[in-house]
């Protein structure tokens, strides 16, 4: 009888549900799963845990393969020499290959007091912390919300939608990603909601305490609660196992999202860094490079080439409180144009329709491996690469 092949993916998030669903697709490959919590966590959500209008949480059984073994722990080490996760439990887990997808979280703030006073909310801990919180302070409490990136609209939004004071302090700008023509027209909806927007080359925060928010400018802003959402980092699991990462913490791998270091190492999603050239962490990008990792491991399990990945993006879709949202579309290469819709309840349900279709994707693969691939593809990437390759190499002949 064939010996089984045994994959361990470490991540339960969009790009390790879909990893591990596509390597069910091979007979003789087993999968284990390990994550922190018993249940999926819809991070696209998180804002509704904290507002009330979501739990954010979906059962595993509803989104990974009956096939998958689902691990609940917390990967501490992974020693590549003898191929093994070490957990937190205590125990350790074999691998013959690993898939990498650790997601990403908050970068921790460097703001004096932040820390200590503000609650971050890109982690479903995070956004359970936060809740009693909220609910506890009065309703004409002041809120700051640090951070005008989609994440930081979507909390503004969401909770001035509640009757909350809440003021949103954009740093520089309101959601740089944003072109202008629709950042104005958010700008416009926040206002309505009753959000202070405090944006401009003061807008910057030096500090936080208990019941209030400091400027560069000089300016303090009350606020009974303060949540951070400036910044994602990435756990250091990479690093601590002598894994080489960029600047931020992301695995380095080649284009197949295969270590540089190790190739029985293949990253997903927003802890991946594809010859140092990493996509947006954000859900879209994860739910393409989950089965592309997979397809990597497969491929190498089959004795074949991996193929290099390919992700293309459609812009952005943020809601605006439970009654509005806007999209913003972009070039498959992640820039974005002039066109954009904002709307109210019609485009509510279109952003819920993106959080519900994003779980239908991982309950698909769940049922039909390898079935789901709808995305069109950037097929720029590989100018960039070849550029910025030809500009290294008249670098060097320079230097001789």
């Amino acid at each position: 009888m064939p010996e089984k092949t045994e994959v361990v993916v470490v991540g339960g998030g969009y790009a390790g549900v879909l990893a591990a669903n596509r390597l069910t697709r091979r007979d003789g490959v087993t999968v284990t799963l390990i994550n922190p919590r018993p249940a999926f966590v819809e991070r696209i959500r998180l804002h509704q845990l904290v507002g009330g209008s979501d739990d954010a949480v979906v059962d595993y059984r509803s989104v990974l393969a009956g096939a998958v073994r689902l691990v609940v722990d917390t990967a501490t080490r992974i020693d590549a020499a003898t191929r093994r996760v070490t957990l937190a439990s205590g125990g350790n887990l074999a691998y013959d290959y690993l898939v990498y997808a650790v997601g990403s979280g908050s970068a921790s703030p460097s703001v004096p007091g932040a820390a200590e006073y503000a609650y971050p909310i890109s982690t479903f801990e995070d956004a359970e912390r936060l809740r009693p919180v909220f609910d506890a302070a009065p309703a004409s409490a002041p809120l700051t919300v640090v951070g005008a990136g989609s994440t930081g609209i979507e909390t503004a939004s969401e909770l001035a939608e509640l009757g909350r004071k809440v003021t949103l302090v954009c740093g520089r700008v309101l959601g740089a990603y944003l072109h202008p023509r629709a950042r104005r027209a958010v700008a416009k909806r926040l206002v309505a909601l009753g959000v202070t927007l405090v944006e401009g080359p003061g807008a910057t925060v030096t500090s936080v305490t208990r019941e209030a928010v400091q400027l560069a400018d000089g300016r303090e802003l009350p606020s009974s609660v303060t949540i951070w959402t400036a910044g994602f980092g990435v756990p250091d699991l990479a690093a601590r196992s002598g894994l080489r990462t960029d600047s931020v913490g992301r695995l380095l791998t080649d284009e197949t999202l295969t270590s540089v270091d190790d190739a029985r190492i293949v990253a997903a999603g927003d802890s991946a860094a594809p010859s140092d050239l990493p996509v947006r962490m954000s859900c879209q990008s994860a739910v393409q490079l989950g089965p592309q990792a997979a397809e990597t491991v497969l491929s190498r399990i089959a004795g074949a080439r991996p193929t290099t990945f390919d992700v293309g993006l459609f812009g952005q879709c943020i809601s605006l409180g439970r009654g509005a949202g806007v999209v913003q579309y972009a070039h498959r290469d992640d820039t974005v144009t002039g066109v954009f819709h904002l709307g109210g309840r019609s485009m509510a349900l279109l952003k819920e329709g993106v959080c519900r279709n994003t779980v239908w994707q991982l309950s698909h693969e769940a049922r039909k491996p390898g079935s789901l691939d709808l995305w069109f593809k950037d097929r720029g990437r590989r100018t960039v690469l070849r550029t910025r390759a030809g500009a290294a190499a008249a670098l060097g002949e320079a230097m001789r």
